[in-house]
């Protein structure tokens, strides 16, 4: 199905249990032009996530099933961008949701319009991800393949696939594709969170660290990605 200016309608999961915020949000993404979905509680989103859907906004402060664990479960089968609506604004929550699997935070209060700004800003990168890449790469037993968005790792005499997060692997990406290019944290927040991103660039240290956690697991050389000191993050493997 398409808009009215001929782009095709996206659908929205908005996850709230407070009635009152899910009308309003749904209700301004309907007069936006979006299809919208509403579920009030974890089990409820769960259920309503199992048709297709290109963004999630998703409460925190739920009762039973929070909002992190909603995202751990909905990653676990949708690729497509999940945004957390929340009024706490402390560092480890926010470090809680991206390990969950979120790729951006929206605090409460929030402007409406820029949240609808927010969320195209997302379906457009995740439009531009999809476009297909004829490209692969070889590193030193890393293989990593742009197109299918997949990394795999070849040691011992078996290769593995390693799962990355959506931000996760576009950060493999970033620094993959300009080997020895020293990257600081603030080009790699604004490259893989977007320029209009409203978080903490700090935040890349601890998906950088994830990342290597998660190579190194797999058999990868520790130094595929190196931390040049005071500067940045570059990739290392040949």
């Amino acid at each position: 199905m398409q808009t009215r200016d001929g782009r095709p309608q996206r659908t929205i999961l908005i996850v709230d249990d407070e009635a009152a915020i899910a009308g309003m949000l749904a209700d301004y993404f309907t007069m936006e032009g979006y299809r919208t979905l509403t579920a009030s509680s974890g089990v409820e989103a769960l259920q309503r996530a199992s048709e297709p859907v290109d963004v999630v906004l998703l409460d925190v402060n739920m009762p039973g099933m929070d909002g992190f664990e909603v995202c751990r479960r909905l990653r676990e089968h949708l690729a497509c961008p999940i945004i957390f609506l929340t009024a706490r604004i402390e560092d480890v929550d926010q470090i809680d949701g991206f390990a969950a699997g979120a790729d951006d935070y929206v605090l409460k209060p929030f402007s409406l319009e820029v949240l609808g700004r927010r969320v195209a800003a997302h379906i457009a990168r995740e439009g531009r991800h999809r476009e297909r890449e004829q490209s692969v790469k070889f590193f030193q037993g890393v293989t990593v393949d742009y197109g299918e968005r997949q990394v795999t790792v070849n040691a011992g005499g078996g290769e593995r696939r390693v799962d990355f997060t959506r931000t996760e692997f576009d950060i493999v990406a970033l620094l993959s594709k300009s080997p020895g290019r020293v990257f600081d944290r603030d080009l790699i927040y604004e490259r893989v969170w977007g320029w209009d991103a409203a978080g903490d660039p700090s935040i890349v240290r601890e998906h950088v660290h994830r990342v290597r956690k998660k190579l190194t697991a797999a058999g990868a050389p520790a130094e595929c990605i190196e931390t040049v000191w005071g500067v940045g993050y570059r990739w290392s493997a040949r």
